[in-house]
């Protein structure tokens, strides 16, 4: 990017350096000729929502590893990246994004031009299992739906004998009703979620994360005490807030606490926008299973299959970016890329 802009990087965001090579082409073109200039020399995930005095634009990259949606209102159109937001303020869906499409939104509508073609689609499939809403939709699937079934799967390839199942809130709720539903196993809350506490695997130290998850979740020992218990969570990263529900749980009076995850193990960390910056962070990069198991004292722990969990989604694997699990990236990572990449091409401060 600094090479685009013709200086030497003076920030640390990538908003920031786009703003700013799209600024320096504005004093030869508008704004939509200044993005068809510079959104074809960007690489990685992004979605750009870009404003001048007549028009709204809204950009998606070539691989479509993020979600964008576009929204009629009454008196105009809207654009999010998901699909929940469109509901909330009143807008029917009309379609996605394509990947590599710039969208122009004026007072005539809505016209589409192609900044890249695509390599191949690759959406980013932790979106369906945590990161996304599950009132979302994408690729035309009920994100609620999907999770669902990627609990009746999970309950098909890892059974358990207990007594009641219960979801680590919010993303579990779904797939822990799909897991009563297969196993026959009723289904209960057991955890209550502070909504006031953000999400914990993406704070920066180990002991921020640890105290996020005790400020986040509270068992309920009146529902779990003596009982067998399926524990449906989306996903195990560190390992920090599974190991501490675990605890919770034991402490609370649960006889048996038996995790089930709705994605396969995490051995790779995210480069496109979501905050694993090594490997040697994911508890799953070295563990095996078993030994996972021992590491949050679970008494068995079952991972969804990738097969299981691409089929929840109702789309062919290859129109997925599955590098987290797989280590198979879409767009090639430089080596020794981290988050902090741009903060390490800065010039040192001089006294």
């Amino acid at each position: 990017l600094a090479t685009r802009i013709g200086r030497s990087a003076a920030a640390t965001t990538d908003s920031d350096l786009v703003a700013t090579m799209l600024a320096a082409e504005m004093a030869h073109v508008d704004l939509e000729g200044a993005a068809k200039r510079v959104l074809p020399h960007l690489e990685g995930a992004f979605c750009f929502v870009l404003a001048d005095e007549r028009s709204v634009f809204a950009a998606r990259d070539a691989h479509g590893l993020r979600p964008l949606s576009i929204g009629k209102l009454p008196g105009g159109f809207v654009v999010a990246s998901e699909t929940c937001a469109l509901d909330i303020v009143g807008a029917s869906l009309i379609r996605e994004v394509e990947p590599g499409e710039l969208v122009r939104i004026d007072d005539r509508g809505v016209h589409s031009s192609r900044f890249a073609e695509s390599p191949r689609k690759a959406l980013c499939i932790f979106e369906f299992v945590y990161l996304s809403r599950a009132d979302s939709r994408m690729k035309g699937v009920s994100v609620h739906e999907s999770r669902r079934e990627m609990g009746r799967i999970l309950a098909a390839e890892h059974p358990a004998d207990a007594d009641l199942v219960i979801a680590v809130p919010n993303t579990g709720h779904s797939a822990a009703q799909g897991f009563s539903e297969v196993s026959g196993i009723p289904y209960g809350d057991g955890l209550h979620k502070n909504q006031y506490v953000g999400r914990t695997f993406i704070q920066p130290s180990q002991s921020l994360r640890e105290r996020g998850v005790k400020l986040k979740l509270n068992p309920l020992p009146d529902s779990i005490r003596g009982k067998r218990l399926v524990v449906v969570d989306d996903s195990i990263v560190r390992g920090t807030t599974t190991r501490q529900i675990v605890t919770m749980l034991r402490e609370a009076g649960a006889s048996e606490v038996n995790i089930r995850i709705t994605c396969p193990p995490i051995r790779w960390p995210c480069f496109y926008g979501i905050d694993m910056s090594t490997r040697q962070e994911l508890v799953a990069a070295d563990l095996a299973v078993e030994q996972i198991r021992e590491y949050v004292g679970a008494d068995s722990l079952g991972y969804l299959s990738q097969a299981g969990m691409v089929r929840a989604t109702g789309a062919p694997e290859d129109q997925f970016c599955r590098a987290c699990f797989d280590g198979e990236y879409p767009i090639e990572v430089p080596e020794h890329a981290g988050k902090f990449v741009l903060e390490e091409q800065l010039p040192l401060p001089t006294s």
